[in-house]
């Protein structure tokens, strides 16, 4: 899963969406540096996270995660084991895919949430992030999707975005699927579900398509011609 996410980096070029800000969580409240240890152990007992903020003053300190706190004695206090703190964070201002990101990177289900003096808002919950992501038009718009192939250095996501609106029609999402080599896979959505063209303008401008489309003239022109071919050599 976290692979999935530090791979999919999206660019959507068009979209209204709801603020991410009002995913905002304060239904638990966060540890305080000078609570035990073993609140700390009935907090993850009781909840599913694998870390929670802690606060000293209403200021963000870090996180202890639950892999941590099942080690120490349950008598300590929070603050004993601050140098096993986990200090990741994002802020309001972040735009939801660097959330993602943060949430890949350091393999947590919980990202606090800080203004810009540090002071602690609250937090998001991974699966909040995930359900605001179904309603994005990647997800939530009807629309074709294709998946073309090229060299790493004489790709441009703007060459991309001209093919598709030279085509008259409008792109929905785009995003780097895939890197071997040299190659880069790109995933395209659009707003349209009569691909033929664009598939062929792609391949004016050397991209390979890797999906399948029934729509796809070329392959179905190659198609019948291989289907005759198989029938004259059966005669």
């Amino acid at each position: 899963m976290w692979d999935f996410l530090i791979i999919l980096r999206y660019i959507f070029i068009t979209s209204t969406m709801n603020n991410l800000t009002s995913y905002i969580n304060n239904e638990i409240k966060p540890l305080k540096h000078t609570d035990s240890i073993a609140e700390a152990q009935n907090l993850f007992l009781d909840f599913p996270y694998t870390h929670f903020p802690v606060t000293e003053d209403g200021i963000y300190i870090g996180c202890v995660s639950k892999e941590n706190v099942e080690l120490i004695n349950s008598d300590a206090i929070i603050n004993d084991s601050r140098f096993h703190f986990e200090r990741f964070f994002v802020r309001t201002t972040t735009i939801w895919l660097d959330v993602l990101e943060i949430f890949a990177k350091n393999e947590s289900n919980l990202i606090p949430v800080l203004d810009e003096k540090n002071a602690y808002l609250g937090y998001y919950e991974l699966e909040d992030v995930i359900r605001f992501f179904h309603e994005t038009p990647f997800l939530k718009e009807e629309g074709g999707i294709i998946v073309v192939e090229k060299e790493s250095d004489k790709f441009s996501m703007s060459q991309v975005a001209q093919i598709v609106e030279s085509n008259n029609a409008k792109i929905l999402g785009l995003f780097i699927s895939n890197v071997v080599g040299n190659k880069v896979e790109i995933t395209v959505k659009i707003s349209q579900s009569g691909l033929n063209d664009i598939i062929q303008t792609f391949r004016r401008y050397e991209y390979e398509i890797i999906s399948e489309h029934q729509e796809d003239s070329y392959l179905n022109s190659l198609k019948e011609r291989s289907d005759y071919l198989d029938k004259y050599l059966n005669i």
